[in-house]
């Protein structure tokens, strides 16, 4: 009689996803360096031809489809999809709702998803500059998002790169001065998101330093405690022979230690 052997591929598939996940870092990091800059063409030069407007869309789809690739390969390569699935929600939004004309906007954050995947397994060490990475990131995201969609009204006060990168650096440090303000929905959502994330990155900033602080006292006080055990035993140490040499002086030996 042949019995059935079941064998757990269990390890296997999670091995071969992340092997996937480490191959596709360099590759998705370019298509999101691509991205961007097929995003931002078209709107720092607004008098592009139409034939490279078309080209920088077509671009901009085939990265935001590796992106989708890259997902529902860590799916099928996953070992409890159910679980990756519901542990991957934002990953999956963001692939699924760019597709509806109303919410282009968000592969902006498909790209800032792709960039902070790798970035954000960071040493605690690395956060300080990948926080400033993310914030000159962001800003810039921003500024040519606001743009885009503030440029064409009429009553605009952000008509131009300048004016967007300086409302997107004092809405992202929450100073707000007031001279330039959005007057879209569509630029108030970004305004929105925008605040959040610099809310976020003061956060992670000022987490960072406190957990600092607290290893350098706690790294400190552990040296003061091995320092202060040293010295005990080192006295103890030179007890021990300090009694041994009496002992032996006065032709006594030394009481036995309790």
């Amino acid at each position: 009689m042949i019995y059935p052997i079941y064998v757990n591929l269990s390890p296997v598939i999670e091995s071969a996803r992340r092997r996937w996940e480490r191959r596709a870092q360099w590759p998705l990091t370019l298509a999101a360096v691509l991205f961007l800059a097929a995003y931002a063409w078209p709107i720092l030069e607004p008098d592009l031809p139409s034939r490279q407007v078309s080209a920088c869309l077509t671009l901009t789809w085939a990265m935001w489809a590796l992106f989708a690739v890259d997902y529902f390969m860590r799916l099928l390569l996953s070992r409890n999809r159910l679980r990756f699935v519901r542990s991957h929600l934002l990953d999956l939004a963001l692939v699924v709702l760019p597709i509806f004309r109303p919410l282009r906007l968000l592969r902006l954050i498909t790209l800032l998803a792709v960039l902070n995947r790798y970035a954000g397994r960071s040493l605690r060490g690395r956060v300080i500059a990948y926080a400033a990475g993310s914030s000159m990131l962001i800003i810039f995201i921003a500024a040519l998002a606001v743009l885009d969609a503030e440029r064409k009204v009429p009553e605009a006060s952000i008509t131009t790169f300048g004016d967007a990168l300086w409302w997107a650096m004092t809405t992202v440090t929450t100073v707000g001065y007031g001279d330039t303000y959005p007057v879209t929905e569509t630029g108030r959502f970004i305004a929105g998101g925008l605040m959040l994330s610099g809310i976020a990155l003061l956060g992670v900033v000022t987490a960072s330093l406190a957990s600092w602080l607290i290893e350098r006292v706690a790294d400190l006080e552990e040296q003061s405690q091995a320092a202060t055990r040293r010295d005990v035993e080192a006295l103890s140490r030179e007890i021990a022979e300090l009694r041994a040499e009496i002992a032996r002086l006065t032709g006594r030996q030394t009481p036995s230690q309790p």
